[in-house]
């Protein structure tokens, strides 16, 4: 089977490595000339450097042969890109899409896409399962106005290397789970500390979003992006 997956995050690499080991053939379209190399070194000649939202990067990776076409990034509006060109212009037979924030599932499903996954809902889902406790408390926040987000810790950003505890959170917001790199999801402790590289699920208001998620993005950097 002829896989692509667009964006080569923890979410890409990991997915690749695995369905290599299975058998499949796969490439790996990233953006970043830095992460593209280490899919090489690590997997081998399946990177191809571009940005696969665009059609001719598309066409380079093969889209028109391929059984299933993985969106992967860490933003909702390249994934949403990504599916789109490969349905439309390259009748992709089967696309999946990677959502960082729930809300956007709608917009998804009325184009078309209607298979999607979200870290965030699954994991919500493994704390109401495993954990009653608080999981009332937790159904409360989703249905209030409050949004669960996934976002990644980008390098030399004010996250990067601090303890949670000295992190200034907006009011009314709270950092619920972290993702290690590469490890099992976990409850920050105040001494624990964010590092690049890895995830941390947190909820806030509309309106404080924007300064949250500056906490885990590079001074100057206006555009947030959730990747894992």
């Amino acid at each position: 089977m002829y896989i692509i997956i667009v964006g080569g995050g923890k979410v890409g690499f990991g997915a690749a490595r695995d369905l290599i080991e299975a058998g499949h053939e796969i490439c790996v379209v990233e953006r970043d000339p830095a992460a593209a190399g280490e899919i090489a070194d690590a997997l081998g000649e399946v990177a191809l450097l571009g940005d696969g939202t665009e059609v001719h990067v598309q066409r380079a990776a093969g889209m028109s042969r391929v059984d299933i076409a993985v969106a992967a990034t860490g933003r909702d509006q390249a994934n949403l890109a990504v599916c789109q060109v490969a349905q439309r212009r390259f009748r992709a037979p089967r696309v999946i899409a990677r959502i960082n924030d729930p809300r956007n599932e709608r917009i998804f499903r009325e184009v078309g896409i209607g298979h999607t996954i979200s870290a965030t809902r699954s994991i919500v889902a493994a704390i109401e399962h495993e954990v009653e406790t608080g999981a009332a408390n937790l159904l409360d926040l989703r249905c209030s106005s409050h949004a669960l987000l996934e976002i990644e810790v980008a390098p030399a950003s004010p996250a990067d290397g601090a303890r949670i505890a000295d992190l200034d959170l907006p009011p009314d917001s709270q950092i619920a789970l972290i993702i290690p790199n590469g490890l099992p999801p976990r409850k920050p402790a105040p001494d624990d500390r964010a590092e690049a590289g890895d995830s941390v699920v947190a909820f806030a208001l509309p309106r404080q979003q924007e300064a949250l998620l500056s906490l885990f993005q590079p001074a100057g950097d206006g555009e947030a992006e959730a990747r894992s």
